[in-house]
C-alpha cells in the first residue's frame, strides 16, 4: 500500500494548505489550488495538501481516510483530488447542521463512505479499510502538529504559517506572496 502525496506543481516556492475537507472555508481554498497553479505557474510553485481533522466536523476522520484510501487507488493524488472536489461540492451530506444535528446524526460510516463513492466515481470501501492506512493518517496529524497548526484552513509558504493568509483572499493576492 502506498499513499501518494498530495502535491501538485514542481516549482522551488512550497505553499502547503492544512485542510479539513468538510470544512467550508478548506473547500473555499481547495477550489481555488488549480487557478493558483495557473496563474503562479507549476514550474514557480509546489502546492502541498495536509489534512487537518477537526473534532467539531463529526465525520471529519471518515473522510479524511477516504481521502487518503483514494491516494492509495491507481489514480493516486487525482483520485484523492476527485474526493476533495466531489466532498466540497456535496458538503452538506457529510456534515452536520450547527456541528450537532439533523440528518447526518442516522448515518454511518459505511453510508459516509457510500456517499463519497457514488459523488466521486470511484470505489473507496476496499482501500478504506487498509490496516497500513492508518500510517498515512498518522503522518498528517503528527506533521500538523509539529508545526503549530491547530486549524484549518491553514497556509504555510516555504515551511513558515502565514497568519495573514485567508481562504477568502483572492487568487492573485496568493500568487502575489509565492512569487
Amino acid at each position: 500500500m502506498h499513499a501518494d502525496e498530495l502535491s501538485w506543481g514542481h516549482g522551488p516556492r512550497v505553499f502547503e494548505m492544512f485542510l479539513e475537507p468538510t470544512c467550508p472555508y478548506s473547500v473555499r481554498a481547495f477550489n481555488k489550488m488549480d487557478a493558483l497553479l495557473a496563474l503562479a505557474g507549476a514550474d514557480k510553485v509546489t502546492v502541498k495538501l495536509r489534512l487537518q481533522s477537526q473534532p467539531w466536523h463529526m465525520y471529519s476522520g471518515v473522510v479524511m481516510r477516504c481521502v487518503l484510501a483514494a491516494s492509495t487507488l491507481p489514480a493516486g493524488r487525482e483520485a484523492a483530488k476527485k474526493v476533495l472536489a466531489a466532498v466540497g461540492a456535496h458538503r452538506e451530506e457529510f456534515e452536520f447542521e450547527a456541528h450537532a444535528r439533523g440528518p447526518n446524526m442516522d448515518a454511518t460510516p459505511r453510508q459516509i463512505i457510500a456517499r463519497i463513492e457514488e459523488y466521486s466515481g470511484l470505489a473507496l470501501a476496499e482501500a478504506f479499510d487498509v490496516k497500513e492506512l492508518q500510517a498515512a493518517i498518522k503522518w498528517h496529524a503528527k506533521y500538523a502538529r509539529q508545526n503549530g497548526i491547530h486549524v484549518s484552513p491553514t497556509f504555510m509558504i516555504d515551511g513558515l504559517i502565514q497568519f495573514e493568509m485567508s481562504s477568502g483572499d483572492p487568487v492573485e493576492s496568493w500568487a502575489e506572496r509565492l512569487l
